[in-house]
């Protein structure tokens, strides 16, 4: 017969209630631990990443654009008339300023040029004629004084002689008297004639003046028609190379339209893109340096364009060198400028992410070189392919200048 024994079945009971507590007191313990272990450092090959070693000394403060050779001299052949398109040259000829690249024709404008040609030709003959009379006009008045000054001289010798006789008493005083009366009025007729001859004189002048204005007037107006008759002749202007036609033969055109296109194609400048946020750097007479790819040339900034464009501003750049063979308008080049010189200060190479005036987490290379840490690096100013420390690196250190944001969540890494 089993004897019933309560006291044990407790037991057992309390042995499996401490069991559970042990084991769940155990699982906690080991999640909370295993929750403050770090996770495993990621492995990184170190042929995918590049490095630059931490150095001081001098480093130049640039910017770089991509860009293309443009003309320095460009020259737009309007039409300066109306016309008709004759001829023309084909684009890419080489032309002399003087040389002819398109002929226009205008029917009208030669027929109104003739005509005022003409114009021209009546005044300056109607002037020619007018001179003329004004000049027969005045040889008869000074005929006409002429003889008056004959008379009065006659007279005057008359009236003195007739004083000899009246003082001799052979003439009567009647006579005398009226010799002398006669001789006053001629003298007086004499003097009106003299002065009559003056006035006339200094008259023509004036009598000319207003027809020489007509034949100035025609001839202003026949050398304005017969300019635009030249101008139908349209010239290179400069000594380059026709780069557009945009007229064709036949083709009606109005005054002002755009004809053609000439450049200098030996004096040509670097049109450099500059990021805007870059370019607030560049100033005026600042030394550059443009790659054509076939060689290198020197030059200075000539012009900063105000405007932005697509996040970028145009920068042109004169060519100091000479320009290298196979340099042609239009040609891609990469354009470096120089904005600062700073003599001796800390920098690395420019990493991929790594902003100017910043901050970065860049990952530092172990004594070993087996690892990286990152590590909290203070940025100051930067160049195309440098940027300069300010904290957070030494001298020799070396740092991963590649694309590490795969790593973000990581403090350090294993290179292999």
């Amino acid at each position: 017969m089993d004897i019933s024994r309560p006291d044990i079945a407790k037991k057992k009971k309390a042995r499996r209630y401490i069991y559970a507590g042990a084991g769940l007191l155990t699982a906690i313990v080991i999640t909370g631990a295993l929750s403050r272990l770090k996770p495993a450092a990621p492995s990184v090959d170190r042929s995918t990443i590049w490095t630059d070693t931490v150095r001081r000394g001098p480093m130049q403060i640039e910017v770089r654009g991509l860009g293309t050779l443009v003309p320095e001299t460009i020259v737009w052949l309007p039409a300066q008339t109306d016309g008709r398109v004759e001829k023309h040259l084909l684009a890419g000829i080489t032309v002399k300023k003087d040389t002819i690249v398109m002929e226009l024709s205008n029917s009208q404008l030669q027929q109104t040029t003739l005509n005022a040609k003409y114009a021209l030709k009546g005044a300056q003959a109607a002037y020619q004629q007018t001179q003329a009379t004004l000049q027969n006009q005045l040889m008869d008045k000074r005929t006409s004084a002429a003889s008056t000054s004959s008379q009065y001289q006659q007279a005057k010798l008359k009236a003195n002689a007739d004083e000899e006789l009246h003082a001799n008493g052979l003439i009567a005083d009647v006579n005398l008297k009226q010799d002398e009366v006669a001789a006053e009025e001629l003298a007086k007729e004499n003097d009106l004639a003299q002065k009559e001859v003056e006035t006339f004189e200094n008259s023509i002048p004036q009598q000319l003046a207003v027809q020489q204005a007509t034949v100035n007037q025609d001839q202003a107006l026949y050398n304005l028609y017969q300019s635009q008759m030249e101008q139908l002749k349209v010239r290179a202007r400069i000594d380059g190379v026709l780069q557009e036609v945009d007229a064709e033969v036949g083709q009606q055109v109005t005054q002002g339209t755009v004809l053609a296109k000439v450049a200098n194609q030996t004096q040509l400048k670097a049109a450099l893109q500059i990021a805007e946020t870059q370019a607030k750097d560049i100033q005026i007479d600042q030394k550059a340096s443009i790659d054509t790819h076939n060689g290198l040339i020197s030059g200075h900034v000539m012009r900063i364009d105000p405007s932005v464009v697509n996040g970028t501003r145009t920068v042109d750049v004169h060519l100091d060198g000479a320009l290298p063979v196979g340099a042609v308008p239009q040609l891609s080049v990469e354009g470096t400028v120089e904005i600062e010189h700073l003599a001796d200060v800390l920098f690395v190479g420019r990493p991929v992410h790594g902003d100017p005036e910043s901050t970065a987490g860049l990952f530092k290379l172990a004594d070993d070189g087996k690892e990286a840490v990152r590590v909290q690096v203070q940025l100051g100013r930067a160049s195309v392919n440098t940027i300069e420390v300010l904290n957070g690196l030494q001298i020799g250190d070396q740092v991963i200048l590649s694309d590490m944001s795969a790593e973000d969540n990581f403090d350090r890494v294993q290179l292999k």
